[in-house]
């Protein structure tokens, strides 16, 4: 299922606090320009999340493949495999 690749993908994620209005910032290397803000660090969290979510969306629907993140691989909508 997508959402075990989006916890995947969350557990590889980077914070660190920066000068901001939201000083939570938050990326998933693995996930090219996927990243987000956030007020307090489970709001950048949460922010992540959605962005991650609409990047898959956004790579499956242009028919770009997308990344293996740890043991999980999308081959196409609704294929996710287990490595």
């Amino acid at each position: 299922m997508l959402i075990q690749y989006i916890h995947a993908a969350l557990e590889r994620a980077k914070y660190e606090i920066i000068d901001d209005e939201e000083p939570y910032y938050g990326e998933v290397p693995e996930l090219e320009g996927v990243w987000a803000t956030g007020k307090t660090l489970e709001e950048c969290r949460r922010n992540l999340e959605e962005v991650i979510d609409e990047w898959i969306v956004i790579k499956l629907r242009s028919g770009l493949p997308l990344p293996r993140i740890g043991d999980y691989v999308i081959k196409e909508p609704g294929d996710i495999a287990v490595v």
